[in-house]
């Protein structure tokens, strides 16, 4: 018997320890992972700014209206994610693209809904707690908080309307006017979604927001 129960503790020392080491790598190998990918995001994202904005001024010489910048393929970086609430080290470089590996990278954008400012719904999917947990304090968003959307030119400020917790075979959310599919947006919106609850994927945490504003931006900002 005594033998039995030493080898029992044994094992659960080493499930102890397999599972803490899990755990670690969960919440700090792949937050590495996609802190470095970030990294390269950034200057991807720079360098398309600083074209656009060549773009932009080459139009303005010639007096014509400069065309608006077409997404990018799939993995490469499109626009930058901020939210004053969670401060002003939040932001984040957003890929175009939800697969598997574009979510390693960072906050992705579903392919086919709206760009930045444009009528309907401009939805973006972010983990919520491996990889960098970009979107881990969702759930801390309140009606009337603030969500920037950074472009070349352009900072495109968004209120939170709403939330909600949905079942992840709920892809309407994402649809030009949330949870009605078919009906023709009016609106400029922005929508948010990650797993719910925190380490589990049963359900997905979404929220709502409308554009409010946009503001010229600089290159500095």
């Amino acid at each position: 018997m005594r033998t039995v129960l030493r080898t029992t503790a044994e094992l659960a020392m080493t499930a102890g320890l397999v599972l803490a080491l899990f755990v670690g790598y969960l919440s700090w190998g792949t937050g590495e992972y996609a802190h470095r990918q970030q990294g390269d995001l950034h200057d991807d994202l720079e360098q398309q700014w600083n074209a656009a904005r060549t773009r932009k001024l080459a139009a303005a010489g010639a007096r014509q209206r400069a065309a608006a910048a077409p997404a990018p393929s799939e993995g490469r970086a499109y626009v930058r994610l901020r939210v004053p609430k969670f401060g002003s080290s939040y932001r984040y470089t957003v890929v175009e693209g939800v697969g598997v590996a574009d979510l390693r990278k960072g906050p992705g954008h579903y392919p086919g809904t709206a760009a930045p400012g444009e009528i309907g719904n401009m939805a973006i999917a972010g983990h919520r707690t491996t990889y960098g947990g970009p979107f881990e304090r969702n759930g801390e968003l309140v009606r009337g908080d603030e969500i920037l959307i950074d472009t070349a030119t352009t900072t495109y400020a968004y209120t939170v309307t709403h939330k909600t917790v949905v079942r992840p075979n709920r892809t309407d959310v994402t649809s030009p006017v949330p949870g009605k599919p078919g009906r023709r947006p009016r609106a400029a919106m922005l929508t948010l979604t990650t797993c719910h609850p925190k380490f589990s994927a049963a359900y997905r945490l979404v929220v709502f927001a409308e554009l409010a504003g946009r503001r010229t931006r600089t290159a500095a900002a």
